[in-house]
Order: structure tokens, then sequence, then C-alpha cells
């Protein structure tokens, strides 16, 4: 509580609380928009306007021009008294509240133009300052902002203030809807576009001026100032000038890589338009779209000769008054598949206002998708896209469209988690929603240009389709109305077929079945030994390994080789979709096999290192190379990165998964049991994949914090012996050691581990746990 923002509320409501058309404001000492907007209204009511409103409008700003600035010399008293009150309600001392022009009020003044980038000197108030004084917007870097972003506020506001349609931007380092759009109108200015034709808006003129400045590198000026800005406010670069250098076209030419554009290095208009609008240009290349309309035979001809490939298809429509008839029609699959194009399915039975979002109608949602998409027999880990087809606010993100993912993403547990969960929305859901519930692809709704979720927000990291233009093509029986998507090289690549009669994770059990029939055959040694070691020499067969395990029968390898059976190096894992990694899997089995899990548990050995603790001493150097970089901690690293589905780090989930299946599968086979038995009873229908934090919680840890914190300390610090020591040097790379480090960092690292790990536990469906036998 503020005691100068209180003073400002009580004195603006008992002076103004009889006025017609004044709205109180609560006076808890807490700046906020209604305590401006009653500021506003005070305001309004001295410049003799009588229509009050939350607005500072023309009317507003024409009555305060014909003034002149307001200071020392306004004759109304109250006028300078609202002045100084906002200037409490942005932080700045605003002098005696009592109207007096002094010394203190002159200094905020000023202080508040500076911060704002302006080169006025003067103490005085003008109209776009009066107006930028009764706002939020805060004119210093506020947490979470960029210093460069700030930067570049400053400048905007600098170069473009005295125009009259350019008002006051905060300066906060955060990128906006008002910052872009401010971007836009400097864009504007200096392609010679007049006060009264500027607007702000991407439209022709602004698209025709853009045309006629191409950048490269080598160019310098304002235009590449302009660029740069756009540059940092999505994202793709760090640095704020006017020359267009090596280290800019570089960032370009990855800017426009991610952003499915002509690799070229410079700033042509589609980089431009990118960089602007959520669409980026509308008439680029595009090969995605999507319809609420069948594809028939014919339109499927259309589709293909103007270059779409891949469609978005609805699973399904519920009952209603005027149905739409979206919906997937009967032998429409086969048709889309016949005539070699690809399907991603869409769940929207509404989602057109926030009033439908909710955790029951998210889990409602995700298994009547489930139970479409498994009718229509689309194999496991295909993603179905929610939609979000409205503009959610953060605040509505925050009560609503995050808890209807959380029901999505349990209802789609609730029945086994075939199916991942997808976001169709503004930039800003899918972004927030990603980052809440780990949404493997977004499906942006990038043509709601007006969206103020698409303002201000660059493209999430994980977009697979961009949606930006509405059209009809073909001719007669053959026309269709689509969205075109821009489709994302290397994201989701859709579906080219349903209804098989296995998914690659049978594929898997049915090879790794034929690696264990050769081994038998072979007859030398524990034939689960000899395909582990098989599955290791892809990858895992240097010295380190050899010191920790031992050498691999390269001649069961050869033999293997020659019988000209092909090797599988990945499978879709049936439990979260990721690409799972299968000599990953077979060195850490083969750990396990040979060493067993200690017992005690509480020890730690060999076996450990093949699994979970080599990966965790590799991330804890990819945190600390991190940290170096960005002071994150390491709490907030594992959070962030640790056993994160479709990452790419050190312990990825595809990792972290092949570690407890070999843990699991390990275990048993060293115990007598039979490998083809194990694969189908961890890897098949209703298997062990299910449950795999829940199993390594209670088999490996004990289920108690305590014991998992002591060996995981242990794999961290302990005295492993030598060769072990010598292992554990080697993955940290060079970085700073686990014993090198304050107790509380280490301590902080690891209860990230252990939240990661309960955090993947609430995801799993219950179900009978299996007990792993020690030693």
């Amino acid at each position: 509580m503020d005691e100068k923002v209180l003073a400002a509320q009580r004195w603006v409501n008992a002076t103004y609380g009889n006025v017609s058309g004044y709205n109180r404001c609560p006076e808890n000492g807490t700046t906020g928009w209604a305590t401006m907007y009653s500021l506003t209204r005070a305001l309004q009511h001295e410049l003799g306007i009588t229509a009050l409103s939350d607005n500072f409008g023309p009317t507003t700003l024409s009555r305060l021009a014909s003034r002149g600035a307001i200071g020392p010399n306004e004759p109304k008293a109250n006028i300078r008294i609202i002045v100084q009150h906002a200037l409490f309600c942005k932080g700045y001392w605003g002098g005696d509240g009592r109207g007096t022009w002094d010394i203190l009020t002159q200094d905020a003044v000023y202080d508040l133009k500076q911060n704002a980038g302006l080169s006025d000197t003067t103490t005085v108030v003008q109209p776009k300052v009066f107006k930028a004084l009764l706002t939020m917007d805060a004119y210093v870097l506020t947490p979470g902002g960029s210093d460069v972003v700030r930067s570049i506020q400053r400048w905007l506001n600098g170069r473009f203030f005295h125009r009259s349609q350019f008002f006051l931007m905060p300066c906060d380092g955060h990128y906006s809807r008002d910052v872009q759009k401010a971007l836009i109108f400097g864009i504007q200015y200096e392609i010679g576009m007049s006060d009264d034709v500027a607007n702000g808006v991407f439209g022709p003129g602004t698209q025709a001026g853009l045309r006629e400045n191409t950048l490269a590198q080598g160019d310098s000026g304002v235009f590449v100032r302009l660029f740069r800005a756009g540059m940092v406010f999505n994202d793709a670069s760090q640095t704020f000038n006017d020359s267009f250098d090596a280290a800019l076209a570089e960032d370009v030419l990855e800017f426009q890589g991610f952003s499915q554009l002509a690799l070229n290095g410079r700033a042509d208009f589609a980089t431009w338009a990118q960089l602007l609008v959520s669409t980026g240009d509308p008439t680029r290349p595009a090969i995605g779209s999507d319809a609420i309309t069948s594809v028939t035979p014919d339109r499927a001809r259309t589709l293909i000769a103007q270059g779409y490939w891949i469609i978005g298809r609805y699973l399904d429509e519920r009952p209603s008054d005027r149905p739409l008839n979206k919906q997937i029609q009967p032998g429409e699959l086969a048709t889309i598949f016949a005539n070699d194009l690809r399907v991603f399915p869409i769940s929207q039975y509404y989602g057109g206002e926030v009033g439908y979002f909710t955790y029951a109608q998210g889990f409602t949602d995700a298994t009547e998708a489930h139970t479409a998409a498994a009718r229509y027999g689309f194999d496991a880990s295909t993603v179905i896209y929610f939609a979000v087809d409205y503009d959610a606010t953060d605040e509505e993100i925050d009560s609503h469209i995050i808890p209807y993912f959380d029901g999505v993403v349990a209802g789609l547990r609730s029945r086994g988690r075939r199916y991942r969960h997808g976001v169709y929305g503004s930039r800003n859901v899918c972004i927030r929603v990603t980052e809440a519930t780990d949404a493997r692809w977004s499906f942006v709704s990038g043509m709601s240009t007006g969206f103020s979720g698409n303002m201000g927000f660059p493209l999430p990291r994980n977009w697979a389709f961009n949606q930006i233009a509405e059209i009809s093509i073909g001719s007669g029986a053959g026309q269709i109305a689509i969205d075109r998507n821009v489709w994302r090289s290397g994201s989701d690549p859709g579906t080219a077929s349903v209804g098989n009669s296995g998914s690659s994770v049978d594929q898997f059990i049915v090879w790794l079945n034929e690696v264990y029939s050769l081994a038998l055959d072979y007859d030398r040694g524990d034939p689960a030994l000899r395909v582990m070691e098989y599955l290791r020499a892809d990858g895992y067969n240097d010295v380190a390994w050899w010191a920790l395990l031992g050498t691999i029968d390269h001649q069961f390898v050869e033999y293997v080789n020659d019988s000209g059976l092909e090797r599988m190096t990945r499978f879709r894992d049936p439990a979260a979709g990721d690409l799972y990694d299968v000599s990953h899997f077979g060195a850490s089995c083969n750990g396990v096999l040979l060493k067993g899990i200690p017992d005690p548990r509480t020890n730690f050995n060999e076996a450990d290192m093949a699994t979970w603790a080599g990966d965790l001493i590799t991330f804890y150097a990819d945190w600390r190379r991190a940290h170096g970089r960005t002071g994150v901690s390491g709490f907030e690293y594992c959070l962030d990165e640790l056993a994160k589905i479709g990452g790419e780090n050190s312990f990825a989930n595809h990792d972290m998964i092949a570690d407890i299946d070999a843990l699991e599968i390990g275990t048993a086979l060293r115990f007598g049991a039979s490998l083809p038995e194990e694969l189908q009873r961890v890897f098949g229908s209703g298997g062990q994949y299910q449950h795999r934090f829940r199993q390594l919680w209670m088999n490996r840890f004990g289920s108690e914090s305590a014991t998992f914190h002591s060996i995981v300390r242990k794999a961290l610090l302990g005295d492993l012996g030598l060769i072990m020591n010598n292992g554990r040097g080697k993955l940290l790379g060079g970085v700073t050691s686990p014993g090198d480090l304050p107790d509380d960092d280490v301590d902080d690292f690891i209860r990230g581990f252990e939240e990661v790990i309960s955090l993947r536990i609430d995801e799993e469906p219950e179900g009978r746990l299996r007990t792993w036998r020690l030693g």
C-alpha cells in the first residue's frame, strides 16, 4: 500500500464523487486502471467535457491543446493536482499534492520524459505527455523486461513523438501490442506517409513501402534500425543499431529458417512482414491447409494441383440445430490417402468464448476426441489440436484456458495417452498453453491479425502450422474453401494412413524378438546380454563404456549384420510420442543386466551410472553452461528442460524413459525372465510403460524423498571409485563440479530433479506396479 497513491484516490473521489458521469476508484493505495480512469474523468470535468469517459480521446487532447502545456501557469489548481497525483501513481514524487508546481514536480516531469526517451528538457506537461501519465504504462525496466527492448522503445518515442498520431509508448522492456503498433507507425513515417495517412496498420501502403526497402549486409541507416527492432521483438536478435552486419545476416537466416521463409539473409518483404504481423506475407508459398468441408476425389485433386499436401480435418461434431457436418466423412480418409495427401486431426466442439473453457469441459472434449480418433484408426502418438477460437487475454488464459488444457491432458491420460495434445489459437495462447501443459505442437491462428494474442508475441517455438489466409480454390465439383497454412519443415508430419495393423512399438517388439532369435541361434553366452550388446554397439561402444561395462561381442554384431536384418534405431514411444532411442536403451539395459540395482538401494553402482545417473551428470553440465549465460537456478532449469518431451538436451524424455525401461527389463532379465515376455509386459497394450515414473520412484528410490536425495548426492558428489569417478569427470566436460558448488545450489538442483519426477508421476494413470528385485 502506497500512502501517496491512497491520497490520490481519496482526493479524486472526494473532489469529484458527486460529478455526473464520474466513477469512484477503490481507496486501497494500489495503483491500477480504476484510479487512472477516475483521474481521466476528473480531468475531463475540469476541461468542461460533460460526457465523461475512461478514454483519453481526441476531445480531451484538443481541449488540453487549447490550454497549452500544463505547468506553473495553469490557472486551474485541480488540473495541476491531477498531474501531481498521476505522477505519484507512476512512481514519481509529484510534489506537494496541492498543485504547487515546485522543483519536485518539475524534476518528476523531467525524469518521466527522460525515462521515456524524449529529448524535450522542459518541465511542463504537453497533452500527449498528460495522456501517457494517465495510463498504467511504465517508463522504467520492469521485472522480466529486456534492456535492448527498452532501448528500442525509448528510441521510437524520441524519434517519432512529434508526429501527431504517435503517442508515448511504454519503456518497460516488454514487447506488446502497443509497441508493435508503434514500430509500424515508425515505418510508415520513414517511408513518407503524412500524419493523416499513417495509422499503425500493416496495410497496402506500408506493404508497398517495404517492398521498396529491401536491406542486405552492408546497408545502414534508419531502416536497418527499424528492421533490427523487429528482429529483437521477435526474439531473433539481441543487438540494436543501424548497421546490417554479418552477424545480423546470420540472425536473419536463422529467423527465416524458423519461420519457413526463403533463406537469403536479407530483409526482403516476406521477412519484414513476418516480423510485423502474425500472418506474415499471406501470399507466400504454403503447403498446408485446413477445412470444414469434406475432401472428395475432385477436391483432393484440386488440393494437389494447387500445391497442398497436408490438410487439417475435424474429428467430431456434437449434435445441434444447425450442424456444419464438418467432421471427417465416411470414406474421406481413404480418399485423402489415395491422393497422396496427409491429414492432421482437429478437435473443436465449440471454443468461441471464455465461458466454454473449464477443466471438466477439457476432460470431456479430450475423451470424446480420443474416441473419435480411435474410431477412425489414427495411430498412437498422433497429435490432436484442441482449439481456442477467440482472442483470449492473459487473465482468461490463466483462469480458463490453462485449466481447460489441464483437463485435456487428464482426459487423454484417462484413455491411456494414446494421443498427444496440440493447441490451436493465437500466438500467446499457444505459447502459454505449451509452457503450462507441454503441448506437443502449436497450430497458430495467424490470420487473426487483430487478436491481441497475435500482437506483441513471437511465433511459438513449437509451431507446426501457421494459418495465414482464407481462400477458395478450384472450380465446379473440385472447388473447396480452405485456410492456407504454412507448414514448418520438421514439425508435425500429419498422418499418411490409419488403421495400421501394428504401431511402431509393435514393430520394435517384433524386430527385437528377431534379434533375440539370432542370439539364441548364435548360442554363445546369455542371449539377452548379446542382444543388449548389439543395441549398444550403435553409439555406446567406446573406451568409457568399456571401462564401465566391458567390451561387446563384436562377432555377434557381425552375425546379426550378416543375417540381413536391418537395424532399428528409433520407434515412436506409445506413452509420450517421443522417438525412442533404441541404442540408449540397449546400453542402459546392458549395465543393469550386468550389475543389477544396488542392495541395499541406498548404495550406488555401475547400473545407476549406465542409466539415470550418467544422464543426470551430463544434464548437470548442461545446467552449469546455461547458468553461465542466464543465471538460471538448478531447480528452474530442471523444471524447464529435464525429461522434456521432444527435448534435445542430454536428459530429455526419450533418454529418461529408456533408462527407466532398462532398469525394469534389465532387472527382470537378471533374475531369469524371458526377453520376449518382458518386451510385451513393458511395451504391449496396457503395459508398464504407462507407469514408468511411479515404478522408478518406488523401486529405485523406495518412494522416500530422503533416500532419493541421498542416492542422487552420491551420484553427483560421492566417491564412486576410480572408474566411475573418472567417468563422471568426463561427463562434466570441464564445468564447475558439484563438489565445488555451494551445497544449497546442489540441493536446489536435486529438488528440481525430484519435482520433475513428481510431476510426471501425476501425469500417469493409476495402476498395479511391479516390484523390481535388488542385487
